[in-house]
């Protein structure tokens, strides 16, 4: 059966908008012969058991995350579709250690450069989702996607990046600043910023971090690149090649309105920047949106792209369905612990059965503390109703004592009248 690699769809010319699917892109690209395998643009974590993508698909067997595609892949074929077999006991320790050092430090950059920052998110990010989401995911995921890389990266002082939050941290020193009576109260109401003056602000207060977060990142590939073809040798690539591809790929985009990313690639680090430009235009080429979603692909197309499939009237009443219950306090917590111990079980050897037992335990401690506190609150709320009962706050009358209550109202009522009507005629 052909494997099938579902991913998130292209963006900026490339083959997805997410670094993790063009690493594992890459990885098949150079790895496993073409007619062995598909790619879809499904752009739906939900295809996935785990919720995840990049998701590869083999019959009923499904595999999320880039290394663990790369462990099944490995399996699957008895090591033929394995890039690190020429590599020696030292390789495969710079390629772990290499892996997770970009991985860690390439998503940052990228979750500031594309998400983070109001410019690039407004004029490039979010219309490149708009062009491979379908309704009512193209309103829904973009800014979900953004608030998860603003919470990645709040550790890092870059929120001025974002000019929505700047102004309204802004705003809120104001506010309090004149509640403590640190200035008159007819000073508090100044004009509103120009675009231009927080543009202007944004680069001066960012500029030294970005920097030095870039520098983190280039000059230890530039110095392991050197002079060879790839990373760890100079004739075959390695699975830290498609990673390193995947995430530095997106330092070459051109024309966004803030291009601090792709500066800092060709400026610290020029030879890494031509390698990244040379593998990716060996694995993916120059990708159309257009080709990810037609009937069959262009035969000029570097990629085996297959079209997804059709989205339905119950594919949108799940998502819907789905997005209210992720806005559900209680629902969305359960949602959430059940994702986790799904991640635990694709994690495979990616982390040690000690780590896999810690991760599997919390999740289950989580789920026992979220059926504690629901049960907490309905005992409370079921003893605070009994305590109105008992000292009549609240009453209840059944029907039949009501009805009898009335009857005998109206016998007394009736009674009562025929003694006046006797009296008055006596």
């Amino acid at each position: 059966m052909v494997l099938e690699l579902h991913v998130w769809g292209p963006a900026f010319a490339l083959p997805s908008i997410d670094a993790q699917c063009l690493a594992a892109i890459a990885y098949l690209t150079k790895a496993v012969p073409r007619d062995q395998w598909v790619l879809v643009a499904s752009s739906d974590p939900s295809v996935s058991p785990t919720n995840e993508l990049p998701a590869l698909r083999d019959g009923a067997t499904w595999v999320s995350k880039f290394r663990n595609i790369v462990d099944y892949l490995r399996q699957v074929s008895d090591g033929a579709w394995l890039l690190n077999s020429q590599l020696t006991g030292l390789g495969e320790a710079d390629t772990i250690a290499f892996s997770a050092f970009t991985e860690s430090n390439g998503q940052l950059l990228i979750d500031l450069s594309l998400y983070v920052s109001s410019q690039n998110y407004y004029a490039a990010t979010s219309p490149a989702y708009g062009a491979i989401l379908t309704w009512p995911n193209q309103w829904i995921l973009p800014p979900k996607l953004r608030t998860r890389a603003k919470n990645r990266t709040a550790h890092l002082g870059l929120s001025s990046l974002d000019l929505e939050a700047g102004e309204e941290e802004r705003t809120r020193e104001r506010s309090a600043a004149a509640a403590a009576g640190q200035i008159p109260k007819n000073l508090i109401a100044r004009p509103r910023e120009t675009v231009s003056t927080l543009l202007g602000k944004t680069a001066q207060n960012s500029r030294f971090r970005l920097e030095a977060l870039t520098a983190d990142l280039f000059e230890p590939l530039e110095q392991l690149l050197a002079g060879k073809a790839y990373l760890l040798s100079d004739q075959e690539p390695s699975t830290l090649d498609a990673l390193v591809v995947g995430y530095l790929s997106f330092g070459l985009v051109p024309g966004l309105p803030a291009p601090w990313f792709a500066e800092a690639l060709q400026s610290k680090a020029p030879r890494l920047a031509k390698y990244v430009a040379r593998v990716r235009d060996e694995c993916f080429g120059v990708v159309d949106v257009a080709d990810a979603f037609k009937d069959t692909p262009s035969p000029s197309s570097k990629l085996p792209w297959r079209q997804p499939e059709r989205v339905n009237a119950g594919k949108i009443g799940s998502t819907l369905l789905n997005t209210l219950a992720d806005a559900t306090p209680i629902l969305s917590d359960l949602r959430a612990n059940d994702r986790l111990r799904e991640s635990v079980k694709s994690l495979g050897e990616e982390v040690t059965p000690l780590e896999a037992k810690i991760m599997a335990e919390t999740a289950e401690a989580k789920r026992k503390d979220m059926f504690l506190s629901i049960a907490s609150v309905a005992a409370g709320v079921t003893a605070m109703v009994g305590y109105l009962f008992y000292h009549g706050i609240i009453s209840v009358v059944r029907e039949e004592e009501q009805n009898q209550t009335q009857e005998e109202g109206y016998t007394e009522g009736e009674s009562r009248s025929a003694q006046s009507i006797l009296q008055a005629l006596l």
